[in-house]
């Protein structure tokens, strides 16, 4: 287009102030068109250039051809750091063609701008942190500066406070502050101020920061205490309290500690809770002679501190009667024959028992409350002197007399002052205001045996199913003794009951009479057992007959031969062929051979194979029920691993199977389908069938080496210590052969199965300890003849014609639970009471009759 002139008042200059917002009027011009120009201007007025380039101007409209330039306020005009003056190329066209470029020179003019803070100041407030203690010095430089680069001045305010301004910047404080007298916090406005008057304000805070300088003192006041002796552990003794100065404003955070070495006390190190923590026993030493307790109780602000005080308290332990009287034993079993008269005397208590409290007020105690079963034939002289007499005379055979052998009596034994006994004390019992002790004494009155034992029944006989569990009870036999209670029997076999495999297989409670089974019973086997049960009160003996009826039961699995089998069939072989004629034989001891089932539960992939026949018959055959078909892909494996279940239930009813026992055998197969040859040989069509039998491993069964190796480890383990056993045994029970005499015959051990072993080489003699044999009984397990010895115990078979040689006068003393009867129920395991009772049996065999 032409170059017309179109703007009107263009080139000019103009002014404009720095720092000026966004719409400040700059410059005001028109723009003049031609009256041919019908639609007036086609380019609207336009900053097309600047130099230097800037954005900080723009051009609005201001109606009729009139037009204004304006700051845009991006960026914001600034004299300092920007340049001076700005040369704007304004260019406009009509409609015509005709346009017009001219110049507005815009010079920015300075204006004086109020101090900056720069640094942390000019984000946010900042806070100073001052140490108490700490000497005059400057605390903190700040940072200002003025736009025009002027001279600044700095102050503060208040004016009142430890802290100045220097013209610098540099903040000082005035004086070492102490934090526990001075502010814990000020607050600085700091002012800075250009020539022209202009100031910003920004405000410090300042934080007196406390350190440990104060020691810890007690404001707990009490230094002696008073307790009594045997608290229990935990028990509050003080409550001591200290106070730091240096935590005025917050709960001081002390650690405290008793220095002096003690066992009785401790302390709480946070919250100096005193408590007991040792039993404290008045009348044991040290305490018997000195009952004050000195403490040196030290409190810390710090585990680590030096800052620490120290103060003595006193605790003063009092006596209390906490000492019951005691007696040792506190069980007493004495023995009276029953026709012992009446007046005499039994027992003194007085020498058993006594009071340990060291004040003569507290260690006095009387004997009373005589009281039990058959109290009233008994009774005590005085309350002091604890002498036991009996009142009546006993006759167990009078049916006036309550006929029992055992008397149970009771005798309390108490302080006469009043007591104040703990918990240490569990077996005292209440007894009106009192606590006292209790003396149990046992009083046995010995009878005479005059009767034999007697069975309930002459013979027994028990149902007992073979799959009847090891150690289950399968019957009770009972008998009964006039003149003893039913615990006094005990109960033995003497006979039956044994098998190829086990000298016994039954075991009987010598206290209960329960029969119970040691090993499994097999019907198939042995279906009725007979035994011969002995019942003994120690000196009597009689004996019963059991019958043990085994009940069959399906407990015996299919056994097939083989259980394992592997081969090789080609893929075209014909539906129905008995394959390879395979066929396997199933045997069950306790089913019949039409009670078996064939049922193939694994590994039948496509149904290719079945047994026939399938049910009722203890043989079957292996046949291929469908072809295989590998050519449309139905078929895939060339591998078939079958495991077959052989069941007893063929002769089961549908509802007899849901309730009857049926066991289950088990067959693997392991069959591998060979392919069609893929070359054509022209010879006479066959093939030749390879059996291969393979022991294959399965990685489902890597347990079965581990579990046979590590069983393998622990049997060679226990027969080893079984060994080292064997050998101590033999060591023991067979020490040097002395000089030359009878050898001496070890009885057999009953052991868990009864199997009894001699220990003792023939031409080994042990030592005699006593040559006399004045016992003799017979050996529940030969059923022969034995002698022994009642001191040293040694025994040795019975010579044929041998006369009993004389016995050795002894007397019997044994107390009411040491002949109670009250043996173990372990199966198997011999009565370790058992010589004893022998040898009791065989003295009351040859001395004569205690009654008339």
């Amino acid at each position: 287009g032409r170059r017309t002139q179109l703007l009107k008042g263009l080139p000019a200059t103009s002014t404009v102030e720095e720092n000026a917002a966004a719409g400040v009027s700059v410059y005001t011009f028109n723009v003049t068109v031609s009256p041919l120009s019908s639609e007036g201007v086609a380019i609207l007025p336009t900053i097309v250039n600047s130099n230097p380039l800037t954005e900080a101007f723009d051009i609005e409209s201001k109606g009729d051809l009139e037009y204004r330039v304006v700051t845009t306020g991006n960026p914001v005009l600034d004299y300092e750091t920007m340049p001076k003056s700005f040369d704007l190329q304004i260019f406009v066209e009509d409609t015509t063609g005709r346009s017009d470029l001219n110049i507005l020179t815009v010079q920015v003019t300075d204006k004086n701008e109020r101090p900056v803070f720069r640094g942390n100041m000019a984000i946010q407030t900042v806070t100073i942190y001052v140490l108490e203690g700490t000497p005059p010095e400057c605390i903190y430089q700040v940072d200002a500066a003025d736009p025009e680069n002027a001279e600044l001045k700095y102050s503060l305010l208040p004016a009142p406070v430890p802290f100045l301004v220097l013209e610098s910047g540099a903040i000082f404080s005035t004086k070492e502050f102490d934090y526990e007298k001075d502010p814990h916090c000020y607050f600085l406005n700091i002012t800075v101020t250009d020539p022209d008057g202009l100031n910003s304000t920004k405000t410090v805070n300042i934080n007196i920061i406390n350190i440990n300088d104060e020691r810890p003192y007690f404001t707990t006041k009490q230094r002696i205490y008073r307790i009594p002796e045997e608290q229990s552990p935990g028990t509050v003794v003080a409550n001591i309290t200290a106070k730091d100065p240096d935590d005025e404003d917050s709960p001081s955070r002390l650690f405290y500690s008793i220095q002096s070495s003690d066992r009785y006390f401790s302390i709480n190190p946070s919250t100096g809770v005193l408590q007991v923590t040792g039993r404290i026993n008045r009348d044991a030493l040290p305490l018997r002679l000195h009952p004050n307790i000195s403490l040196i109780v030290r409190v810390e602000d710090s585990p680590s501190s030096s800052h620490a005080s120290e103060m003595e308290i006193t605790i003063i332990v009092d006596d209390i009667n906490d000492n019951p009287p005691e007696c040792n034993p506190s069980t007493f079993r004495i023995e009276a024959n029953e026709n012992t008269i009446a007046g005499t005397f039994l027992l003194d208590l007085r020498n058993y028992c006594k009071d340990i409290d060291v004040d003569p007020s507290n260690n006095q105690f009387n004997f009373t409350g005589l009281s039990g079963f058959g109290s009233n034939n008994f009774a005590l002289e005085s309350t002091v002197s604890g002498r036991l007499v009996m009142t009546e005379s006993i006759d167990l055979e009078n049916p006036a007399n309550l006929g029992a052998e055992v008397y149970s009596l009771t005798v309390r034994v108490q302080d006469i002052a009043c007591p104040n006994y703990s918990s240490k004390y569990p077996f005292y019992t209440s007894f009106d205001i009192f606590l006292c002790y209790i003396i149990y004494i046992y009083i046995r009155i010995k009878p005479v045996n005059e009767f034999f034992p007697v069975f309930s029944n002459s013979s027994y006989e028990f149902n007992v199913p073979e799959i009847t569990k090891v150690g289950s009870s399968i019957g009770r036999v009972n008998a009964r003794d006039k003149d003893w209670s039913p615990s006094v029997i005990t109960y033995s076999i003497v006979a039956g009951g044994g098998t190829k495999d086990y000298t016994n297989i039954f075991w009987i409670s010598p206290t209960k009479g329960d029969v119970k089974i040691l090993a499994r019973l097999d019907y198939e086997t042995t279906q009725k057992h007979i035994l011969t049960v002995q019942a003994s009160d120690q000196e009597k003996t009689a004996t019963a007959s059991v019958t043990v009826n085994v009940l069959e039961v399906n407990d015996e699995e299919p056994v097939c031969s083989p259980n394992f089998y592997s081969f090789q069939i080609p893929v075209s072989l014909a539906v129905g062929t008995n394959i390879n004629g395979f066929r396997i034989e199933c045997q069950d001891r306790d089913s019949d051979p039409r009670s078996f089932r064939y049922i193939i539960n694994e590994g039948n992939v496509n149904n290719h194979f079945t047994f026939s026949p399938s049910a009722g018959s203890n043989t079957s055959r292996l046949i291929l029920a469908s072809r295989f078909d590998y050519d449309s892909g139905l078929d895939t494996n060339w591998i078939y691993r079958l495991h077959v279940y052989i069941t007893d239930d063929n002769l089961l009813s549908a509802r007899d199977r849901t309730t009857d026992i049926i066991k289950t055998g088990t067959v693997t197969l392991s069959i591998r389908v060979i392919p069609n040859p893929t070359t054509v040989i022209t010879t006479t069509p066959g093939f030749t069938v390879v059996t291969k039998m393979e022991n294959l491993y399965s990685e489902s069964a890597w347990y079965v080496p581990f579990v046979i190796t590590l069983g393998s480890l622990l049997l060679l383990g226990l027969l080893g210590y079984l060994g080292f056993l064997l050998a101590m045994w033999v060591r023991t029970c067979c020490p040097p052969a002395g000089k030359a005499g009878d050898s001496l015959l070890l009885l057999p051990t009953q052991l868990i199965h009864r199997i009894h072993f001699t220990f003792c080489l023939s031409s080994q003699t042990m030592t005699k300890l006593n040559t006399v044999f004045d016992g003799e009984a017979r050996d529940p397990v030969t059923g022969k003849i034995y002698e022994f010895n009642t001191h040293s115990g040694a025994r040795r078979w019975k010579k044929s014609n041998e006369p009993l040689q004389p016995a050795l006068a002894m007397q019997v003393t044994s107390s009411a639970t040491d002949n109670s009867g009250q043996g173990t129920d372990r199966a198997g395991a011999p009565s370790k009471k058992e010589p004893s009772e022998k040898r009791k049996e065989l003295t009351a065999e040859t001395k004569p009759a205690a009654k008339p």
